[in-house]
């Protein structure tokens, strides 16, 4: 009879063998990792760095390998980050049927398993925001000025010379959601503050439905996903607030056709119409409303709170942006035209985003076969690729001082012969990435930055801001490769002074 100990040891040596074959094999084994140990289950540790300390993560990985690529451990898979503009412009460039955006954003939100995949494998909504929403700005931006006049005050409640303090980012959702509704349902619905709660809550449901589905064993994602789902619940709920309004827009398209006197000339009239022929049910339409409403509310809330903040910590930039506010609408009113000739605005909004940043990473893709990079990496198929945002806006090679706050950067720029348009909010290059790059760059970006400069200037021109105490700006949060404004931040307002 074998010895025991002997016995034990074998089983341990298997063991060893088993694991170590198991890491060699692992075909992302060739991609350095930063964070930690690459083996399974060692790796659990370099998850948990990432999510602890992201931004040094990446600043380090992208130094180290610059032009190339390395990855950082999600919760359950790997993230394999390119590194430099030219490895920017390599993704971008690459056809979805090798490195598919659409693939990519399911990858990081898993909404096959809350909403189930038909948003996903027809995408209808987002052909109507690059095209009808597109061609429909010049029209629709002055309902949203005038929603932005009215909610404004609803939600930063001033007593003439007393300071008033509020959460930013609270009041931003608010004031946020009501004018980019404006646009998606109309007037009264866009005013009914539990249409608006539900709108805010799905954006709230739909990353923690995401932070459920990815500790979530693969074999049961789909089951129990559907089962937890927040965001179906807030769906639901939904329904009796849009559905009146699609009964009676059915009936009148019904009767009068697609063209009747008054028909709206908003994001759910524009759904309605695509959706028809598809025989989609009204939760199906307001599915794809407030996937509309998520992508608005998350990134421009987001965006305009980070603005704020630097505003309010920067007060020595207010003259400067009063001063041209007030000349450009003297001379333009407010509309679209005025809009796009608030250069300082535009570079205010850009530069607090090339600082602060929609996200620490951007370019999101998954291979969708496997593929090999012109530096000669190897990218399995199935594997989650991005582009590493924060560091490339954070490069002293590319940003002259890129650590420092300089809010007209970008409109000093654009007075260079050429350069007028180049160094605007809504473009995008390799260099600046955080609406993406390419085909694929964020199609709401013209709404969301004529509806952000709007409200920007509208609070520049009737408010005094400051932060309570003359406190330093807070820090914003970082996750993993996400980051948002201390949810916690307060700013304070009093109607400006003449």
């Amino acid at each position: 009879m074998e010895d025991p100990q002997t016995v034990l040891y074998a089983f341990f040596a298997l063991l060893a063998a088993v694991y170590l074959f198991r890491w060699r094999s692992d075909p992302l084994s060739h991609i350095p990792t930063i964070g930690g140990p690459s083996a399974p289950i060692l790796s659990y540790w370099s998850t948990i760095n990432f999510f602890r300390k992201p931004k040094a993560l990446l600043r380090e990985g992208y130094q180290r390998f610059y032009g190339s690529v390395f990855k950082v451990a999600l919760i359950g898979q790997w993230m394999v980050v390119v590194s430099g503009p030219k490895m920017v412009d390599e993704l971008r460039k690459r056809p979805d049927e090798e490195m598919s955006f659409i693939e990519g954003v399911e990858e990081t939100l898993h909404t096959r398993f809350t909403l189930g995949r038909e948003p996903l494998d027809d995408p209808f909504h987002v052909d109507i925001i690059k095209d009808k929403l597109m061609k429909s700005l010049t029209a629709v931006l002055p309902d949203v000025i005038d929603e932005l006049r009215a909610a404004v005050p609803d939600y930063i409640h001033t007593k003439e010379d007393e300071w008033t303090t509020v959460n930013t980012m609270q009041t931003t959702l608010k004031i946020v959601s009501r004018a980019s509704n404006r646009v998606f349902v109309g007037l009264p619905v866009c005013r009914n503050q539990e249409y608006l709660d539900l709108a805010i809550r799905f954006t709230i449901d739909v990353l923690k439905d995401t932070a459920l589905i990815s500790i979530i064993p693969e074999s049961m994602k789909t089951s129990l996903g559907q089962y937890f789902s927040a965001v179906k619940k807030t769906v639901r709920q939904t329904v009796p607030h849009l559905k009146p309004l699609l009964d009676e827009r059915r009936a009148k398209l019904e009767e009068y056709g697609e063209d009747y006197p008054g028909k709206p000339n908003d994001m759910l009239q524009w759904i309605l119409e695509g959706a028809i022929p598809r025989n989609y049910s009204d939760v199906q339409i307001i599915e794809r409303i407030m996937l509309v409403n998520f992508a608005a509310i998350h990134t421009s809330s987001n965006s305009i709170t980070h603005a704020l903040l630097d505003l309010a910590a920067y007060p020595d930039y207010i003259k400067p942006l009063r001063e041209e506010i007030e000349a450009v609408v003297a001379a333009e009113g407010w509309s679209k035209a005025a809009m796009g000739k608030m250069w300082k605005v535009d570079s205010f909004l850009r530069e607090s985003q090339r600082i602060n940043g929609i996200g620490l990473t951007s370019v999101t893709r998954k291979a969708l076969t496997d593929v090999t990079l012109n530096d000669g990496t190897f990218i399995p198929k199935n594997t989650l690729v991005v582009a590493a945002s924060y560091p490339t806006h954070n490069d002293d090679s590319i940003y002259e001082n890129a650590a420092t706050f300089d809010p007209f950067r970008f409109s000093r720029m654009r007075e260079g012969d050429g350069e007028g348009t180049k160094h605007q909010y809504v473009n995008t290059s390799v260099e600046y990435i955080p609406f993406g790059h390419g085909k694929h760059a964020c199609p709401g970006r013209f709404f969301a930055a004529n509806e952000l400069k709007a409200m920007l200037a509208f609070i520049v021109l009737n408010y005094d801001v400051k932060l309570a105490n003359d406190a330093p700006r807070p820090e914003n949060r970082c996750f993993g490769p996400n980051i948002i404004p201390d949810p916690g931040a307060e700013i304070m307002f009093r109607k400006r002074r003449t």
